[in-house]
């Protein structure tokens, strides 16, 4: 680098964004994370000693400091550090670094590190491309992602790195992160007059939603856009704060982890009974943009599947509020989703409906046997076959019941469904005792079965056959 470099190099240092000039140099000056790089922590210790024993894989929401670390090896290790973005970057580029890797290795005996940020937007045949040269020590990986390696990442990659989870910071730390800010006289503001109300620092720590970025770029512009007062101090109250940073920033990709996690976590409170939790996860949906016509396909979805006969109204109840939604729209649609959400959460619960797929595992097993020559057709085949013969119609018996035969012989005695106690099924069940001792009486039916449900795994193996053949 020559002089000319060097001046511009230091012109962009200096007019480089707030979040980028005050970013840490050392381990020492990082705050927050402390579960991975506390003291005595591994991978604080690999990184001080300028051994990291293998490639990892730095996994967190914006703004908690993966590309900080990553700097910070950078500024500490004496192999050769490499940064490239996967959203700019492709195989070309990749191969070229890898060519320069070996060389360097081959003839300077000197390894490189290479830090490849939002590792998960390469596809599989770019991170294909990575894995051996990781593999056989060409290049230590440090990846960063803000997607759930498990899922985004290939799994050859994932078996070959180690994965350090980031968390989201607290507030203590993004407090200490802003008033480090205003005491820097280098990278900060310390020789700046600044003074910031106890009221205006809470906001913007606040709703930050523990992002450091987005807490540093409030305070910058804040601090960028207030003029001083009459005795020269730029004082920023809680109304600078407030224009500065209006909206608490919710992490929450459509496609990635906050989204899958949040609504499971809203349907697991509606299935448990807590109408507050459900309204806090469906909240936060909303709040950050979810498709609202998603949550109501959910809603109608759990109407059958965990609530079904203990009270039927629900199935209704999340239907209409599909319906008037299209009506409505936002905001004011909003209003039949929270009912739909607080008559199915406070509903009673029963799982019975899943009655249903122990009946499809039962065919899928045995496979399909003869309809009961009484309850076939009787139009096409009645007079020639005898389709339909010895029929007794339920409606020309007593209580509308008549205790005949509806399973195939080999299933006589055999039970799929089993109401529970809970709300409208109860009585149901006590219908359905009474049905079925006038049948095995009425059949002589000696022994019989009550299928076990299926487990939750059992139920989604069956679901994603159906979707194959849907397809």
């Amino acid at each position: 680098m020559d002089l000319f470099d060097h001046s511009i190099q230091q012109h962009l240092t200096r007019d480089a964004p707030l979040a980028a000039r005050m970013r840490p140099h050392t381990l020492d000056e990082f705050i927050g994370q402390e579960h991975i790089i506390g003291p005595g922590r591994l991978l604080r210790r690999a990184i001080e000693a300028d051994r990291l024993f293998s490639s990892i894989l730095l996994w967190g929401p914006p703004g908690t400091g993966k590309t900080t670390l990553a700097q910070i090896v950078a500024n500490s290790t004496r192999s050769h550090f490499q940064m490239i973005s996967a959203v700019l970057s492709g195989t070309a580029e990749l191969r070229q670094l890898i060519a320069e890797a070996k060389e360097r290795n081959k003839f300077y005996q000197k390894q490189t590190i290479l830090f490849v940020d939002e590792v998960h937007r390469w596809n599989k045949a770019q991170q294909d491309a990575l894995l051996p040269h990781v593999e056989d020590g060409t290049i230590t990986l440090i990846g960063a992602t803000t997607e759930n390696p498990y899922f985004e990442v290939n799994s050859a990659l994932v078996s070959r790195s180690r994965i350090f989870q980031l968390k989201t910071l607290e507030n203590l730390d993004i407090q200490r992160i802003l008033l480090r800010v205003l005491s820097d006289k280098e990278r900060g503001y310390g020789k700046r007059k600044i003074e910031v109300d106890e009221e205006a620092l809470a906001h913007l720590v606040n709703v930050a939603g523990g992002d450091a970025r987005n807490a540093l770029n409030a305070l910058e512009l804040a601090v960028e856009s207030t003029p001083l007062d009459e005795q020269g101090i730029l004082q920023i109250n809680l109304e600078v704060a407030q224009e500065s940073i209006q909206q608490r920033a919710v992490l929450y990709d459509k496609d990635g982890d906050a989204h899958y996690d949040t609504i499971s976590a809203f349907i697991k409170s509606v299935r448990g009974s807590d109408p507050d939790a459900a309204l806090y996860w469906l909240a936060k949906m909303l709040y950050a943009g979810e498709s609202p016509r998603f949550i109501l396909r959910r809603l109608l979805i759990l109407a059958g599947e965990d609530i079904g006969l203990a009270s039927p109204m629900g199935l209704v109840v999340a239907n209409a509020a599909a319906q008037s939604f299209e009506y409505i729209g936002l905001p004011e649609g909003i209003y039949s989703i929270v009912e739909a959400t607080l008559y199915l959460a406070t509903a009673p619960k029963s799982n019975s409906t899943g009655a249903y797929f122990t009946a499809y595992a039962k065919i899928e097993k045995e496979g399909q046997v003869e309809v009961p020559i009484h309850l076939k057709d009787s139009n096409r085949d009645g007079k020639t076959l005898g389709h339909g013969k010895d029929y007794c119609y339920p409606h020309d018996e007593a209580g509308h019941h008549a205790g005949q035969q509806y399973l195939p012989d080999s299933l006589l005695g055999t039970y799929f469904y089993m109401p529970s106690e809970e709300g409208h099924e109860s009585t149901i069940k006590e219908r359905l005792v009474r049905w079925r001792v006038a049948q095995e009486k009425a059949l002589g039916v000696e022994h019989t079965t009550t299928l076990s449900p299926l487990t939750a795994s059992q139920v989604d193996t069956i679901k994603q056959k159906m979707s194959k053949k849907i397809r």
